[in-house]
């Protein structure tokens, strides 16, 4: 064996992480497994097909609520998530941000149901009037309807200043 080293102790070394190699390898492999299931991930409506969002799994739906669709019935609320080239049914149970309205950036946390409607876990609300999930901006931006109004600061200047001063953001 001519590629061993020459030197025990080296060779001890050697013996030594070939054995733990492998137990780091299954102990990642491990722990990326365990974590597949609290991984979501962000879509916006027109994202959001079956394919890439099947049924029952965990995401976060972001966009604008559409005017108009919001119907309260009782603790249930249905509305629209639109990023103007789609548009998605969402269904929450309970309590709505204070700053939830008609044509605000929002984003929901749930999953899709069989019959393709948003069951919502959390809804998420912007907090000031600057701010915008960076996800929503980055898709309305690319779609070319991003219109700050009254040259209000981009998402990631918004932020700046709150971060600075201690409060916390979306």
């Amino acid at each position: 064996m001519s590629w061993l080293p020459k030197s025990p102790k080296a060779r001890r070394r050697l013996w030594v992480v070939a054995a733990a190699a492998p137990v780091l390898a299954l102990a990642v492999g491990l722990s990326l497994w365990a974590m597949q299931d609290n991984v979501t991930f962000f879509f916006s409506p027109s994202e959001a097909t079956a394919e890439a969002a099947p049924a029952g799994r965990n995401i976060r739906l972001g966009g604008l609520v559409e005017t108009g669709s919001v119907v309260q019935d009782g603790a249930t609320v249905t509305f629209a998530v639109t990023d103007n080239a789609a548009t998605s049914r969402v269904i929450y149970e309970g309590d709505l941000p204070d700053l939830f309205r008609e044509g605000q950036g929002i984003v929901a946390e749930g999953a899709f149901g069989p019959d393709r409607v948003f069951r919502a876990s959390t809804v998420l609300a912007k907090h000031d009037e600057t701010y915008m999930p960076r996800e929503v901006a980055d898709r309305l931006k690319a779609s070319g309807e991003w219109r700050p109004e009254g040259g209000a600061a981009s998402p990631a200047t918004a932020q700046a200043p709150a971060q600075a001063q201690g409060q916390r953001s979306l």
